[in-house]
């Protein structure tokens, strides 16, 4: 899973920033995907997993629904296979085109560097958007005590918690009666108000808008008694 606090993450959003630009050595392959599949790239990064067997490379849309169209028949989870052969394919392609790769029948002469600098037999490929993990990295960004110091400010005694996780945020009342009545009351649209004061410095991009800007209720109670008090199985 990749997070804001990844090299990936953090090479995009440079790109993003114009601080940096899009390796060129992989702009056709970027050039191939947008044209094919009407989306916008802002980054590819390749690399190698299973202890540098094998090789991969990540493909960096902005936005989720990007992302979500090289899904199998709109899954959430499995990528399309006939994509991922597609443009395996055609980043082999590029790369040999740009003479960055042995090809068969051609006899110049490579340095060992440059022969294992892309390795693009059995590639995998994945895909990624920028948008939720830099929401993601504004959400963490506000300091803690911040975040303490406005449930202080709140002074409600049915308050028991705020808690993030990734982008979103959970005020935790007590109990599941509490958690009733405030769903939908009032205090909760001036919590979310008030949450978003805290975000909106860290809102680089403007992600988050506060016009559909929202936080999670949930209860102490279901927190015991569903998760075992557990930060970890409640989150997972």
């Amino acid at each position: 899973m990749i997070s804001s606090s990844d090299k990936e993450y953090k090479q995009t959003k440079q790109i993003m920033l114009g601080k940096q630009t899009l390796n060129p050595e992989f702009k056709p392959l970027a050039d191939f995907i947008d044209k094919t599949f009407g989306v916008r790239t802002i980054n590819i990064v390749y690399d190698k997993i299973n202890k540098g067997i094998r090789s991969r490379i990540g493909i960096y849309f902005e936005h989720s629904h990007e992302k979500q169209s090289f899904n199998e028949n709109n899954s959430h989870v499995n990528f399309d296979s006939k994509k991922q052969k597609l443009i395996a394919d055609k980043f082999k392609q590029t790369i040999i085109e740009q003479d960055l790769i042995k090809k068969k029948g051609h006899f110049k002469f490579f340095s060992k560097s440059e022969i294992s600098k892309y390795q693009t037999d059995n590639i995998w490929v994945y895909y990624c958007a920028f948008e939720p993990l830099a929401k993601e990295e504004a959400n963490e960004s506000i300091p803690q005590d911040k975040v303490m110091q406005l449930k202080t400010e709140l002074n409600c005694k049915d308050l028991w918690e705020i808690s993030r996780c990734f982008s979103g945020t959970t005020f935790f009342l007590f109990t599941d009666e509490q958690l009733k009545q405030y769903e939908n009351s009032e205090t909760r649209k001036v919590w979310a108000d008030k949450y978003f004061d805290l975000l909106e410095p860290y809102n680089e991009f403007g992600y988050f808008k506060r016009d559909n800007f929202n936080i999670y209720l949930d209860s102490k109670e279901n927190f015991d008694n569903n998760y075992e008090s557990n930060w970890y199985y409640y989150y997972k």
